[in-house]
């Protein structure tokens, strides 16, 4: 039996349980008071969410993935069309979550589709599989390129200590975090302030390289697929780094309940980001190549200060601090949108009753927040940038294909649910088994990294037993998960 939720709580005076009726207590009489309903406002406007998807997007993905997808693929011509082919696939997997997000009108993302679909197991280990890896991992990973950037302009005769890195890296982390639990309306004008300095950083790039090729620039397209022949074993690996600098066009999904007409505005936001954000990727990654050889961008730390150092001179230290601040959008946007999943698999008796509490006078769901700041820290001080990339991009993949395999589920189980939108059936069906098939091929790829990920994500059917199925536990243990 699942744990129920309890539907009236008050805790210190100071949060109350999200989407319950409290009744706080009168101050001059021993009546009750009247019922008061404590919620997360619709402040989501279709602005905010498109700078909710572009700014998540847009992060350390263009500038760290490159190098992983040129190293994978093998040349430059094969890097260009993985770039265009993880764009095509990145829109039809949104405009998948488009048709779930006006459906269910439900906030949490992935973690709601699956317990809409396939119920409680699989959608219990998805979040708890985001709680331990994913979201801490992704974080540490994009905070950590933040870190390198904003270090960049007092270190560009030398190498950049990595102690000095994960230091900023901590400062900028937590900041994300007490911005997060103060004000939403803050998180997200704040959000759409950086989502036009990464527009800003992402043209910065462009326009140079688009000039270097009026100029006859291209000896670096001659022979562009000539190089290293792009293996099985690569190819999923090339796939799962263009696909992680896309990722984020799940994030208003996450939000649901937040945003202002969803019926319009998700899949209006999707799109618009969408296109955006694909045209802007492969013209930043053509640029690139006007400027720096296939060698040259692999030998970098920092292809976009690289390039920059190039083409602009002293102009140059502009670009490391667009890029930091590109960073801390994603970490901004990604904190903002997953807190969510934690708030509503609370609400849901997945997860301890205080991540679904919201704070009176903030409105934030402030103990989802924080409760990612520990984990990630472990992860920023205990992990390799680019194992991260490939430790977290199995779990994610898996559920995402397995989200939109429940799409197409839901189609059979549920014909007569309201469908605003609807996608015709091949787009769910070929993006789920592109998925699943790059999961599978990553087992053979990287072995060890993706084995870790399997294990740890099968460790969630077990806790589900544990915490959730059982319904004998001792006393002591109940209080510690706050019943």
């Amino acid at each position: 039996m699942v744990r129920k939720v309890a539907v009236t709580t008050v805790s210190n005076g100071s949060y109350l349980q999200g989407q319950a009726n409290g009744r706080l207590p009168s101050m001059d009489s021993g009546q009750p008071a009247q019922k008061e309903k404590v919620v997360l406002k619709k402040k989501v406007t279709l602005l905010r969410g498109i700078s909710i998807i572009i700014g998540t997007i847009i992060g350390a993905g263009i500038f760290i993935s490159p190098k992983g997808i040129l190293k994978n693929t093998g040349s430059v011509g094969m890097s260009l069309i993985v770039w265009t082919v993880c764009g095509i696939l990145s829109l039809f997997g949104a405009l998948c979550y488009a048709e779930l997000g006006t459906c269910i009108k439900k906030s949490g993302g992935h973690y709601t589709y699956i317990l809409e679909a396939f119920g409680p197991l699989p959608a219990f280990v998805r979040v708890w599989v985001e709680l331990l890896i994913i979201r801490p991992a992704a974080t540490a990973v994009i905070s950590l390129a933040f870190g390198r950037y904003i270090l960049e302009p007092f270190f560009m005769q030398c190498e950049i200590p990595e102690l000095a890195i994960k230091l900023i890296t901590a400062v900028g982390i937590t900041l994300v975090m007490v911005l997060n639990s103060t004000s939403v309306s803050w998180s997200a004008r704040i959000q759409i302030f950086l989502t036009f300095c990464k527009l800003v950083a992402i043209l910065i790039i462009i326009v140079p390289g688009v000039i270097q090729l009026i100029k006859g620039e291209t000896q670096h397209f001659k022979n562009a697929f000539a190089g290293n022949d792009a293996s099985v074993m690569g190819l999923p690996l090339a796939f799962y780094s263009g696909m992680y600098a896309y990722s984020g066009w799940f994030y208003l999904n996450f939000v649901t309940e937040e945003v202002e007409n969803p019926e319009k505005n998700i899949p209006l936001a999707i799109c618009i980001s969408m296109i955006i954000v694909t045209v802007g990727y492969v013209l930043t990654n053509v640029a690139y190549f006007t400027t720096i050889s296939a060698g040259e961008l692999l030998l970098s730390k920092a292809v976009a200060v690289t390039f920059a150092e190039r083409l602009m001179g002293n102009f140059s230290l502009a670009v490391p601090v667009f890029v930091a601040l590109s960073c801390f959008g994603s970490m901004n946007g990604g904190i903002f949108a997953v807190s969510r999943m934690f708030f509503v698999a609370s609400r849901e008796g997945h997860l301890p009753e205080i991540l679904s509490m919201i704070h009176v006078r903030k409105h934030t769901p402030l103990p989802a927040v924080i409760v990612l700041h520990p984990l990630t820290m472990i992860m920023l001080f205990n992990g390799d940038l680019y194992s991260l990339l490939n430790f977290l991009s199995f779990a994610r993949w898996l559920f995402i294909g397995l989200v939109v395999a429940g799409l197409i589920y839901l189609r059979y189980k549920r014909p007569d649910m309201p469908r605003p939108f609807k996608v015709p059936l091949f787009i769910p069906a070929l993006f789920s088994f592109t998925c699943l098939f790059m999961v599978a091929l990553s087992l053979y790829s990287d072995p060890v990294n993706t084995g870790i990920g399997f294990a740890i994500t099968l460790t969630g059917v077990p806790a589900y037993y544990l915490f959730i199925v059982w319904d004998k536990k001792p006393k002591w243990f109940r209080k510690l998960l706050g019943k």
